[in-house]
């Protein structure tokens, strides 16, 4: 991943809940500091003078008890500390609330190139959308050559060698009212642990489709804005390939095959496709058999469960009459 600074932080679209609402007030000379890590620190102690453990690779957050700290310590006049601070290369200092820090504490923060930066945001709100969106760009992420579509709420990745109809069977799904969130390249991030969020590789072409025979269309344009997503949680992969008829396919679904990605292991189906299988069908109940198993139901367990008390049924109706 290419380095992260302050500048391009503040130059980020965020929108609704991620909005950060940042403007630079001071040491504008630093905007290229670079962000190397997700967290956020209190710096508290250090404003005290405890610097052992100072976290000074993350943003420093100022707080409504940092800020009065400050006031305090530059009333009456004890900025040792405050200097000490500054000595630390850390990325920047964000003040919630609209907070404007004392005149003295802006002139050290031109001194040592160090920006700061404010928001009109609480101090537990914009600790949440910073972490989060952090959290987002130093997600691990890997791109893949796939299709992305939400098919009854749940992400389903197709993947398959080229030429197998992968686009053919979205197309088909959109078609039908699913949504398309990417097509060919596939940006896939680990967020929260164990959660992947997939979206377009490219923001410019994601809701864009390739059909032999056709060429590039737009689906936004074709279909509406109702067809299209830019994000969804990976939640089945489906691998689309060529009917093999030496190979022994999965006819009762009691095993549970899984991929891995990034880690997190994800459902997988195996769907062979010939001349006469309904592809986006098939699709369709394997998404729809996700969510009942996410519920808590198995149909495969159901059905083994049944055949199991029916053998048991039959061979007790064969003692009896013997």
């Amino acid at each position: 991943m290419k380095k992260f600074t302050i500048l391009d932080l503040l130059g980020l679209d965020l929108k609704e809940n991620d909005a950060l609402q940042l403007k630079c007030i001071a040491g504008r000379a630093g905007l290229g500091r670079e962000i190397t890590v997700a967290y956020l620190d209190r710096p508290g102690l250090a404003l005290a003078g405890y610097f052992d453990n100072f976290a000074y690779q993350r943003i420093q957050v100022f707080g409504r008890g940092e800020f009065a700290y400050i006031k305090k310590m530059i009333e009456e006049k004890n900025t040792d500390s405050l200097e000490r601070f500054f000595s630390f290369p850390f990325p920047c200092c964000i003040f919630p609330y609209g907070a404007e820090p004392e005149e003295i504490f802006i002139q050290m923060a031109e001194n040592s190139r160090c920006p700061i930066l404010q928001s009109p945001l609480t101090s537990p709100e914009l600790s949440q959308r910073l972490i989060r969106v952090l959290e987002g760009i130093f997600a691990p992420q890997q791109v893949m050559h796939a299709v992305f579509v939400e098919v009854f709420g749940i992400g389903v990745l197709i993947k398959g060698k080229s030429g197998v109809g992968k686009s053919e069977a979205a197309l088909e799904l959109i078609e039908r009212g699913h949504r398309l969130i990417a097509d060919d390249l596939v940006e896939i991030k680990r967020v929260s642990g164990n959660h992947l969020e997939g979206k377009g590789g490219n923001v410019f072409l994601a809701h864009h489709m390739e059909i032999r025979g056709l060429g590039i269309i737009n689906i936004t344009h074709l279909f509406g804005v109702g067809a299209i997503r830019d994000s969804k949680q990976v939640q089945l992969i489906v691998n689309l390939e060529d009917w093999d008829s030496e190979k022994v396919y999965d006819r009762l679904g009691s095993s549970e095959i899984t991929e891995e990605i990034l880690g997190v292991q994800v459902p997988c189906v195996d769907i062979p496709v010939k001349p006469g299988r309904n592809t986006p069908i098939i699709i369709e109940t394997a998404a729809m058999n996700e969510r009942l198993k996410r519920m808590g139901y198995y149909s495969a367990r159901e059905f083994n469960q049944k055949v199991i008390r029916w053998l048991e049924t039959d061979t007790d109706s064969e003692n009896s009459l013997k």
